[in-house]
């Protein structure tokens, strides 16, 4: 484990990261609070934090109610070191949002003892946190095809239709549908209709670019949103996932017959839109492929004096 020692005293902090690296963890040193706050402000900061009390610039228990009121940093384990041994110092040094606190001279073998402490605690905290962004992976996620579930991919929509606004960007959205879908589930089951939902999506999440996003809008449709993408580029992807769709079908031991057809719209930044103006625009351009005899791609504006209401997650 990376573990950071911020002492002023030469001798006390290269006894205790003699110990430290001893004990096979990653030591940094330093000798006053500045130094020790720029290393605690890196993008991988230490994991766990040795801070002397009193030191030049600032002291470690001001480190400690910083680094607390930062709620965006990565949290760091902090143990604060001190010849202060008095019920009210440790109070306050423990308020002040040290996590422990060692006083000097230190013990190594309370002192590594301590440090088990901090490891349990902070393998504890990661799995928790493993668990929680699995957890709201899950919440995000289609249970059938893995692409992002309705209010997900309205929610990346949104976001990415607030840059373009900023930035004067285009975006593009296609909503494509799958043709006759309810005569696959007829005649093959709805088993057989969910492997070909899973293999659409995965087919289509193979062909768009690295930064486009995808999710399952509902049922067998499926919205598409395209950061800096003009008509034509929006026109020539709309085309490549309809080919890998035919070209999935064509894999298919099955041979279940499946094309789609491709509502498409791109949004101007420069040009204020507001998100439902424009799932409507890609829903009427979707219909419109559907009436034209499907299998095919239509194209449609957003209507700029259309007005604006919430579409409902």
């Amino acid at each position: 484990m990376k573990v950071l020692v911020a002492e002023d005293n030469r001798f006390f902090r290269r006894l205790v990261e003699a110990s430290l690296q001893q004990w096979g963890h990653e030591v940094l040193g330093c000798e006053d609070g500045s130094q020790a706050w720029d290393l605690l402000m890196q993008d991988a900061p230490p994991r766990l934090a040795l801070l002397d009390w009193e030191m030049p610039k600032l002291q470690g228990i001001e480190i400690c109610r910083r680094l607390r009121a930062l709620k965006d940093r990565p949290y760091v384990y902090l143990i604060l070191l001190t010849a202060k041994s008095r019920k009210d110092d440790i109070i306050k040094g423990l308020d002040s949002g040290a996590d422990d606190y060692v006083t000097k001279p230190f013990d190594p073998v309370e002192l590594r003892v301590r440090l088990r402490a901090a490891t349990r605690i902070l393998e504890l905290q990661e799995d928790l946190m493993a668990a929680c962004q699995a957890a709201e992976q899950r919440a995000q996620e289609d249970s059938l095809t893995g692409l992002w579930n309705h209010s997900a991919i309205l929610d990346i929509l949104r976001k990415e239709l607030d840059r373009s606004a900023r930035s004067g960007g285009n975006l593009g959205v296609i909503l494509a549908d799958v043709d006759y879908f309810k005569r696959i589930n007829d005649s093959y089951g709805h088993l057989v209709g969910d492997r070909v939902l899973r293999s659409i999506g995965r087919a289509m999440r193979e062909n768009l670019r690295s930064h486009d996003s995808i999710g399952r809008y509902g049922g067998e449709e499926f919205l598409v949103v395209l950061p800096d993408c003009c008509e034509g580029d929006l026109i020539s992807l709309a085309e490549r996932l309809r080919k890998a769709i035919l070209d999935d079908c064509a894999r298919d031991t099955q041979k279940v017959l499946r094309t789609m057809s491709f509502g498409c719209t791109c949004v101007d930044g420069k040009v204020a839109m507001c998100l439902d103006a424009i799932v409507h625009a890609a829903d009427e351009a979707l219909y419109r492929a559907k009436k034209n005899g499907r299998n095919r791609i239509e194209v449609q504006l957003v209507a700029t004096d259309s007005k604006c209401l919430d579409v409902i997650n």
